[in-house]
C-alpha cells in the first residue's frame, strides 16, 4: 500500500463506519422511543407526546387487566408452539444435513416457501383450511398456525448451524462401544444444543410478534399484539411500552446468558485440551 492510497482506505472506512452507524440508529431508534415512553406521564388517553418523567408506569405494570390478559395468552401460545416447532425443526435440519434422500430438494423448497411467501397469504390459506374442515378458531388454531412457520425458520437456522458437522464424531463414539442413541445425546445433541437454542429463541420472538397470521386464524382469542392494534383506536396507555419492554429485557437476558454459558463451556473445553496435551 502506497502513501497515496493510505488516506483514502481510511477515510472509506470512516464512510462504511458512519453508514453502519446510521443503520444501527435507524434499526434501534424505535426501541429506544419504546422504552423511553414507558417513563412517560402522558396526560389523556394516548401515550404518544411526551409530557414528563415518571415511576408511576413501572410501579403499576398491570394496571390494565386487559393487557395482561393479552400478554399471557401470548406468552402461552409462544411456549406451546415453539416447543412444536423447535422439536420438528431440528428433526428436519438434522435429517436434511446428515442424510440424502429422494425428496431432499422438495423439502428445501417447502421450508423456504413459508419465510418467502407474504403472511396475509399464509393467515388467510390457513384460515380458509380451517373453515372448511369445520375447526373453531381459536387456542388450537393459533398454536398451529404459528407452528407452521416457525418451522421453516428453526429448520435454516438450525442448519446453517449444524453445516459443516463432524458426524465422524459418533461414528468414533459407537466404535468405542456407544449406542446410537447414546452417541447422540452425549456427542451431537450437546454440540448443536447452542443452535437449537438460538432457533428456538428466534421462532419464540416471531410467535409473540405475529399479527397478521394471528389476526386470520384467532377468532375470540386475543393476543398481545391484537389486544394492541384494537385499544389503539381508543387508547394507549403506557403500560403497552412497559409490558414491551419487559419483554425486551427478558429477552436481552436470556441472550446474555445464553453467550455466557457457551462462552465458559468454550473456556472449559480449551481447559481440557490444553491439559490433556
Amino acid at each position: 500500500m502506497t502513501a497515496a492510497q493510505a488516506p483514502r482506505q481510511a477515510m472509506g472506512r470512516k464512510i462504511v463506519n458512519a453508514i453502519a452507524s446510521l443503520g444501527m440508529l435507524y434499526l434501534f431508534a424505535p426501541i429506544v422511543v419504546i422504552v423511553l415512553f414507558s417513563f412517560n406521564q402522558p396526560k389523556g388517553k394516548f401515550n404518544i407526546v411526551w409530557q414528563g418523567f415518571t415511576l408511576d408506569n413501572w410501579r403499576r405494570p398491570f394496571a390494565v387487566p386487559e393487557l395482561t390478559d393479552a400478554l399471557l395468552v401470548s406468552l402461552k401460545v409462544a411456549f406451546f408452539s415453539t416447543l412444536i416447532a423447535t422439536i420438528l425443526g431440528t428433526m428436519i435440519a438434522l435429517a436434511l444435513s446428515r442424510y440424502k434422500f429422494r425428496g431432499n430438494g422438495a423439502i428445501n423448497l417447502f421450508l423456504v416457501l413459508p419465510l418467502t411467501s407474504p403472511e396475509v397469504v399464509l393467515g388467510s390459506s390457513l384460515a380458509t383450511l380451517f373453515i372448511s374442515r369445520g375447526v373453531d378458531f381459536g387456542y388450537v388454531t393459533v398454536v398451529i398456525a404459528h407452528v407452521m412457520f416457525q418451522v421453516s425458520f428453526v429448520a435454516v437456522t438450525l442448519r446453517a448451524r449444524i453445516r459443516g458437522f463432524d458426524w465422524t464424531l459418533e461414528q468414533a463414539a459407537m466404535d468405542l462401544g456407544a449406542s446410537p442413541q447414546r452417541a447422540f445425546w452425549r456427542i451431537t445433541f450437546p454440540l448443536i444444543l447452542p443452535g437449537i437454542t438460538a432457533a428456538a429463541l428466534l421462532s419464540f420472538a416471531l410467535s409473540i410478534d405475529d399479527f397478521i397470521i394471528t389476526f386470520f386464524n384467532a377468532g375470540s382469542l386475543v393476543t398481545f399484539p391484537l389486544q394492541i392494534f384494537g385499544a389503539s383506536r381508543v387508547a394507549i396507555p403506557p403500560q403497552i411500552n412497559v409490558l414491551a419492554t419487559m419483554l425486551l429485557l427478558g429477552s436481552v437476558l436470556l441472550m446474555v446468558g445464553g453467550v455466557i454459558l457457551e462462552s465458559r463451556k468454550q473456556r472449559k473445553t480449551l481447559a481440557v485440551t490444553k491439559t490433556r496435551k
